[in-house]
């Protein structure tokens, strides 16, 4: 039987990265499941959710300046909110992950950690996650 459980996650600055790997393994060890898949999907057009190195904060740091500079804000977009940067990194980072559950783990990496990704903060946000 599938579990669900939202995780609240409040951000602080326009772009971000926020380590949800702790809430999300929470999920996982509440759930029961041994041994299946856990699905994490962020309901936000502004944001997102990646799956990279949790150890060294640069890496996020190059991640977001690459998306910065790759998507940089107020380049002529006709989206009038005046936040299609946070659209398109939305788009090109994803609004979901999909990690394997063994041993009612997560099977990360030894340096992988889940980011939920904001691209239009400061806000409230969710996180839907699904064991099963």
């Amino acid at each position: 039987m599938p579990t669900f459980a939202e995780i609240p996650v409040r951000t602080h600055q326009r772009e971000e990265f926020v380590n949800i790997t702790a809430e999300v393994q929470r999920v996982v060890r509440e759930s029961g499941v041994e041994e299946g898949v856990c699905t994490i999907f962020v309901p936000h057009t502004t944001a997102g959710v990646t799956i990279n190195e949790g150890a060294d904060p640069s890496v996020v740091a190059d991640i977001l300046a690459k998306l910065h500079q790759l998507v940089p804000p107020g380049a002529g977009y006709r989206h009038l909110e005046g936040n299609s940067d946070a659209h398109i990194k939305s788009s090109l980072v994803g609004c979901s992950a999909k990690v394997i559950v063994h041993g009612g783990r997560l099977m990360l990496g030894t340096w992988q950690a889940i980011f939920f990704c904001e691209f239009d903060g400061p806000r409230s946000r969710r996180v839907w996650v699904q064991v099963s």
